[in-house]
């Protein structure tokens, strides 16, 4: 199937400049994939006690994973131009590593639209949760490049971030 060109102009307002919600009911539907990722910049102190899970709030890694895939199957709710999407799949992986805790999420639909912004939803989700629960003992902590790494799906096909 040959690629699309290049839109140049914004979808989603009308010749007014009128924010609408893109008509997708004439778009075939296909397979649908994305992939996001975001960091959440730790001091030493708080990232240990996430990985000794021993803050008073919880086991943030669980926590923050299980509002990551709450979060995906509420975009719609959230972002006011986002068509709801039947989600096939979500998985939401919190790892603490060096400096921090870095979150991503991949994201699968059979549908008429990417899921990109379901993947954005579910990892900016997870960072405010381990955020949330370290603010306590952590007050520097910062939210850090939340970004689509791949998409996969629709007239535009492929994409991935260069350098990743």
């Amino acid at each position: 199937m040959p690629r699309m060109a290049r839109r140049t102009s914004l979808t989603h307002v009308d010749p007014k400049g009128a924010a609408r919600m893109v008509d997708v009911s004439a778009k075939p539907e296909t397979a649908r994939s994305a992939t996001a990722r975001g960091f959440v910049a730790l001091s030493a102190e708080a990232l240990r006690l996430v990985r000794a899970n021993a803050l008073k709030k919880g086991d943030v890694v669980a926590t923050a994973r299980l509002a990551g895939i709450a979060a995906t199957k509420r975009t719609a709710d959230l972002i006011p131009l986002c068509h709801p999407l039947r989600i096939d799949g979500v998985r939401v992986d919190v790892v603490p590593t060096r400096g921090g805790v870095a979150v991503t999420a991949e994201v699968t639909a059979r549908d008429r639209t990417g899921v990109e912004m379901e993947a954005l939803t579910a990892v900016a989700v997870a960072c405010l949760t381990v955020y949330d629960m370290v603010k306590a003992v952590d007050r520097g902590a910062s939210i850090r490049a939340v970004e689509v790494v791949a998409k996969a799906g629709g007239a535009s096909g492929p994409w991935r971030r260069a350098g990743r």
